[in-house]
């Protein structure tokens, strides 16, 4: 099924009110309001016309369903995003099915006009690891990592692993691929259960965020360095779960100056989490709060990570909070080693932290785009896009999953390729009620 998409026409709405105009100030709302007669009448005539180029402009974009997830030896309700390769191929995990319902990896691959779905590898939930919920990503050697939330043997059901996947060589396609475990947290200092964050390459090294472990149990920024074909982990900052913050669950992201920023779900002031920033030194990696979260007014619970604009300023989506309970998108602005916070939108939601769950995607353009879980016309979940402008932010509805039969509550990010088209994953629905892989195109 295909939906057209919404654009809302207000300028920076307030957080939580869709359709009103956000943090204007009051010269700007008398130039608005105090219109006169025959501009009014103007409005008449150039009012429709607007209407019909943007209802033009909606209808160009189509949602279209690639894969049904069916629940068996193809996976089922994929959480994370997609990443692609230079062909436009499609890689990704499912959270359940497979063989032994662990979870799978997999490749969606074009021929032509048509998608072929190919898994990967399915995991046992054991020293490989189970429930891959991290979005896989091309490493340097051009491989494939990704991290499990649960497997590895410790700590139960397991803390977690960090692995690779390389295809392998033969005479027939598809190939089949290897998977090798890089690292299995034991729960202690080294951390456990992986999230949503993918991970991050530099110099060498493997950066993540870990949700639990470490010496408070309030999670940890880790390092994994290969040494004579093994891997060691080291813990960069292990969170207290309070002000610094606590149970990362995203990606850390690097600046140009070898500092790392991420955020927290949890702690911080007033315990809706936090945006933090590391700061290496010779003695080791110290922690910096940039913003708290307070929930009512700026959001709270922030899952997912944040993005660099080309301005150095950061931008990230919380899950909830916000004066419409729906979730922000906020950004901060450094200066003179000052950060402010802003809210650039505010989602509505009636239901437990609907909105954003995972990191916001950045195009050329500087446009956001991302999806919530449970916003939308029929609470199942959307995919949106903020354009900025002079004047502030402008939010597109781009889809609202409508049904389950399109798929629902997609928790994953937004991959966008070089023709602008849009892919993600929706954890549930789909024809068989297992989750779906998607495409937008404008």
């Amino acid at each position: 099924m295909w939906q057209t998409a919404e654009t809302r026409i207000n300028i920076r709405r307030l957080p939580g009110q869709k359709g009103i105009p956000a943090l204007m100030s009051q010269k700007n709302l008398s130039s608005n309001f105090n219109v006169s007669l025959r501009k009014t009448t103007a409005l008449a005539f150039i009012i429709p016309v607007l209407i019909i180029v943007l209802a033009e402009s909606a209808q160009a974009q189509t949602y279209k369903v690639l894969y049904n997830f069916t629940g068996g030896q193809d996976g089922a309700y994929p959480k994370a995003g997609l990443t692609a390769d230079k062909a436009g191929n499609l890689y990704g995990t499912a959270y359940q099915g497979g063989s032994l319902n662990r979870g799978t990896a997999f490749e969606l691959r074009r021929k032509s006009s048509r998608w072929v779905f190919n898994t990967l590898y399915s995991f046992t939930g054991r020293e490989d690891g189970g429930a891959p919920i991290a979005r896989v990503v091309f490493g340097p050697d051009g491989s494939l990592y990704g991290a499990t939330e649960f497997g590895g043997l410790n700590c139960g059901e397991g803390c977690g692993t960090v692995f690779n996947l390389k295809v392998t060589s033969c005479k027939h396609t598809p190939c089949p691929w290897l998977e090798t475990v890089l690292y299995r947290f034991s729960g202690s200092n080294d951390g456990a259960n992986p999230g949503f964050g993918a991970l991050t390459f530099r110099a060498g090294h493997i950066f993540g965020t870990t949700f639990f472990g470490g010496n408070n149990a309030q999670g940890v920024v880790y390092k994994l360095t290969s040494q004579h074909g093994s891997w060691t982990e080291s813990g960069l900052y292990l969170f207290t779960g309070r002000q610094d913050g606590g149970n990362p669950y995203s990606s850390v992201i690097f600046d140009k100056a070898g500092k790392l920023y991420g955020t927290t779900y949890a702690g911080g002031a007033d315990g809706y989490g936090t945006v933090f920033q590391l700061t290496p030194s010779a003695s080791g990696w110290t922690e910096k709060t940039l913003h708290a979260f307070q929930s009512s007014s700026d959001g709270g619970s922030p899952f997912g990570g944040v993005v660099f604009d080309n301005s150095g300023n950061l931008h990230g989506a919380t899950s909830g909070g916000g004066p419409g309970n729906g979730g922000t998108v906020y950004d901060l602005m450094p200066s003179n080693g000052i950060w402010t916070f802003s809210v650039l939108y505010g989602f509505n939601g009636s239901a437990y932290l609907p909105g954003p769950y995972d990191s916001l995607t950045m195009d050329a353009a500087g446009n956001l785009y991302g999806t919530t879980i449970k916003d939308g016309a029929q609470g199942t979940g959307s995919v949106f896009k903020l354009t900025p402008s002079v004047d502030g932010w402008t939010e597109t509805d781009l889809y609202d999953f409508p049904s389950s039969a399109d798929g629902a509550l997609p928790y994953g990010s937004v991959l966008i390729d070089a023709k602008g088209n849009l892919y993600g994953t929706a954890s549930e629905g789909g024809a068989n009620g297992y989750g779906v892989i998607w495409e937008i195109t404008p």
